[in-house]
């Protein structure tokens, strides 16, 4: 693909979710849609702070934005190769995810193929991902 897909609105989706693990840290999952392509990629990863975990939520929308044509090449041939999405992941402790289930209560972000997500689109993440938390502790208690 080209940049002139890019320009003819191709977009990339996130779709964000956290949770707690069973051993108090914090799960935060996120789905990558890939709009070129229309690829999805399920990933984790763990954090012991909230803060902590959105921030490297941040990190891990802008590297997928970067990398999403070698993660793509690699989910299209994945016999190629099988060690590169997890190496590609590996550089910011990432995981591939196989559960089938995504939590109902997630908050989605979209940004055009190839550009950073801007903060600004990050703030009702962090805002929707913090409610979400919220919810689990009253359900819990």
């Amino acid at each position: 693909m080209t940049r002139k897909a890019a320009s003819n609105g191709a977009r990339n989706a996130y779709a964000c979710a956290i949770e707690f693990n069973q051993n108090g840290k914090y799960c935060v999952r996120v789905k990558a849609t890939f709009g070129r392509t229309g690829w999805t990629l399920p990933l984790y990863f763990l954090a012991s702070s909230f803060d902590a975990g959105m921030k490297k939520l941040e990190q891990t929308l802008q590297h997928l934005q970067k990398r999403e044509d070698a993660l793509w090449f690699w989910g299209a041939h994945r016999s190629d190769d099988p060690k590169l999405a997890p190496e590609l992941l590996a550089e910011l402790g990432l995981k591939l995810d196989r559960r089938d289930e995504f939590p109902r209560k997630h908050s989605e972000v979209t940004a055009p193929a190839e550009r950073p997500v801007s903060p600004v689109q990050f703030a009702p993440v962090r805002r929707t991902l913090a409610e979400s938390l919220e919810l689990a502790r009253v359900a819990s208690d």
